[in-house]
């Protein structure tokens, strides 16, 4: 039988949270990322993850408050989680784009330390300038050089975590030596690149941080299927997920790797109730209120690069043509290609279902994906799992802090009862949740009074 794996994401910078809801908290305060956290820790999941904004996005010019906005730093978050978490994962998205490998590389290393070896690091790219005018670069890089700067970038982290050897870090208070004299040096040239000197952050208990990306593109899969060991993937529907996870599987021995080498795991939402009746109500209840009348129109106006404002919600699509140059949602990566090709999609489907503008919208992106009692949902899940459409799934609740309890605590056992979802931990770093290979070859190494592992 298939093993299910399990992630948690707490949302931040998606209009995914009915933040209207009274049971909602808040985004920011470290008491909703500490109570879901250890929820999910309570759940058995590999790993906890926290997405990434670079800047407030803008519809019409104005901050687009339909998205939650303002939340902390990640890594700076997922630190605090590291103290008050056992054996959870803790990943990040951090942006290789606006950044530079010698930075990431450490802080990643220094969460891998502080978490026992529970670090992961999502890594994306930006291809706009509108996020770039936040940084000193500003929007200077083709986004036809998106991947090869991020390839080039993992590579050069990947040279820093092993600058360090197994024997580099040997405390000797006779000889008065605590480290080898040529520890941590490294150098690099390239097209991106072109550093040299020394790191300073011996690696973590994995070797090397858990890597994950999440690009769909062709690009992006042959980018997954070379350097990443877990992907993150929009298809959370049966049929598009199995063509999803046989293509980008397909391509790992084209790089010498094997299927166990990458696991694919969709974004899902799961609304639990008593009956698969009070589900679907409370799910048709949750997917109105993600797609209140004014997120309608703000994607419909995303795709049509139009003023929409004067159009009824609960009428017609337009009878216009999109304008495919304008943009008027800013910082947002969903609607920007490809929209008039998108347009007909959505007049498609909207005449064969005779669907609003709103109706639309809920149907395109604002339901849920598993609805029913906890046994219907339980086994959707592992009949997903069980005819590969995926690996497992990252669960985004729609309420904060809360909204996984029930999948905790109603349908996780049931996953447990058939033997598809782990009982308990059997080790204490996320490769070994995930069942990857170490980062790098182990061995004790004497680290003064301590023996701990290293990677050779």
């Amino acid at each position: 039988m298939r093993q299910i794996h399990l992630a948690a994401q707490l949302p931040g910078i998606h209009n995914v949270t009915v933040w209207s809801d009274p049971r909602s908290e808040s985004q920011i305060a470290i008491d909703s990322f500490v109570r879901l956290a250890r929820t999910v820790e309570r759940g058995k999941f590999d790993f906890f993850f926290l997405a990434e904004g670079l800047r407030m996005r803008e519809h019409k010019g104005q901050v687009y408050d339909l998205d939650i906005a303002g939340r902390p730093e990640n890594l700076t978050v997922l630190s605090a989680l590291a103290a008050v978490t056992t054996h959870l994962g803790l990943a990040a998205t951090v942006n290789a784009t606006y950044n530079e490998p010698y930075e990431v590389a450490r802080r990643f290393a220094t969460l891998d330390h502080l978490s026992g070896g529970r670090a992961a690091w999502n890594v994306v790219t930006s291809h706009d300038a509108f996020t770039g005018e936040n940084f000193r670069r500003g929007g200077f890089l083709p986004e036809a050089d998106r991947y090869s700067r991020a390839a080039e970038f993992l590579s050069v982290a990947r040279v820093l975590w092993g600058s360090w050897a197994a024997d580099d870090l040997r405390p000797d208070a006779a000889s008065g030596v605590f480290a080898r004299a040529g520890a941590g040096r490294f150098a690099h040239r390239g097209r991106h690149f072109d550093i040299a000197g020394r790191f300073t952050t011996p690696p973590g208990p994995q070797g090397h941080p858990v890597i994950i990306q999440s690009g769909e593109s062709d690009a992006g899969r042959a980018f997954a299927a070379s350097e990443a060991e877990v992907v993150f993937s929009k298809h959370n529907r049966l049929d598009a997920a199995r063509d999803f996870y046989r293509d980008v599987k397909r391509r790992l021995a084209s790089y010498g790797r094997s299927p166990d080498d990458l696991l694919i795991l969709p974004t899902a939402n799961a609304v639990v109730a008593d009956t698969d009746a009070k589900a679907a109500a409370y799910a048709d209840e949750i997917a109105r209120d993600l797609v209140s009348p004014q997120t309608a129109i703000a994607h419909l106006e995303a795709v049509w690069g139009r003023d929409l404002s004067a159009y009824d919600p609960d009428g017609p699509l337009p009878g216009i043509e999109p304008q495919d140059d304008a943009h008027f949602l800013k910082g947002h990566s969903v609607f920007r290609r490809d929209r008039a090709a998108t347009a007909r999609q959505w007049r498609k489907l909207a005449a064969e279902r005779g669907l609003s503008i709103r109706e639309l919208v809920i149907e395109v992106g604002g339901r849920p994906t598993f609805v029913g009692s906890p046994r219907t949902v339980a086994d959707a899940i592992d009949h997903f799992v069980q005819t590969e459409g995926a690996d497992g799934f990252v669960l985004v609740p729609h309420l904060t802090p809360g909204g996984l309890d029930d999948v905790v605590d109603r349908v996780v056992p049931l996953l447990q009862e058939k033997g598809s979802f782990r009982a308990d931990y059997t080790g204490t770093t996320l490769r070994n949740h995930l069942g990857l290979r170490s980062g790098a070859p182990r061995r004790a190494v004497n680290m003064g009074n301590k023996q701990k592992e290293s990677p050779a």
